[in-house]
């Protein structure tokens, strides 16, 4: 297995629990107003839901590039294009008011479970975000190096837990998300239109029958 294909699953896996989105913002949203170990038992809860959906991104393009190389990329021209929607999306966010009310969550963990496994956007930002970063080393993707991608990937998403929440709490990173939310959220709008444009950039050559064999 190459070593592309193994960085580009670490750096999906990780890409989509730091970028921000709904999971994000609620974590945010939970360590700012219950401090580190509720966001701990938030995030612990929510992998589970992360491993899901990554799982089943991951089983679909795997599958898409057995059934053939037309199929991975007509994904990834979709993922792209709604990678691009979710990017634009964020980028004419608008301000929701002052002084919002800090998130209390009783059972952080329980809250964290429910989260990652009914998130609705959970597997298509998860099939968009890997197929963005797994289409160059496309030709190696097969079943098995499924289990080794999901390793990497759960390594990748341990760590990103582990970023997270050895920062959120803090009242400096409190202050700073306050006060710079908007800025935050358009430009992770920018980093979703990045992972388009990768996405579409890989699938438009064998659409239009230009990939070199």
């Amino acid at each position: 297995m190459s070593e592309t294909l193994l960085v580009g699953a670490f750096l999906a896996a990780l890409s989509y629990t730091l970028i921000p989105g709904p999971a994000f913002l609620a974590l945010l949203g939970i360590g700012a107003g219950q401090g580190r170990k509720a966001g701990a038992l938030f995030m612990g809860g929510h992998l589970a839901g992360d491993i899901l959906w990554s799982t089943l991104a991951l089983v679909a393009i795997v599958g898409a590039r057995s059934i053939g190389t037309a199929i991975f990329d007509i994904l990834g021209l979709i993922c792209g294009v709604y990678l691009a929607w979710i990017g634009w999306t964020a980028l004419k966010a608008r301000p929701k008011g002052d002084n919002r009310a800090l998130m209390t969550v009783e059972r952080p963990l329980r809250r964290g479970l429910i989260f990652g496994l009914t998130n609705p956007k959970g597997y298509p930002v998860a099939l968009a975000t890997f197929t963005a970063l797994l289409a160059s080393s496309a030709n190696a993707l097969d079943f098995n190096a499924l289990p080794m991608l999901l390793a990497v990937s759960l390594i990748g998403f341990l760590i990103a837990d582990v970023i997270l929440i050895a920062i959120i709490g803090a009242s400096v990173v409190r202050r700073f998300y306050r006060r710079h939310e908007l800025a935050i959220v358009r430009l992770s709008g920018l980093l979703f239109i990045g992972f388009a444009a990768q996405a579409i950039w890989h699938a438009a050559p064998g659409l239009l029958g230009m990939r070199k064999a």
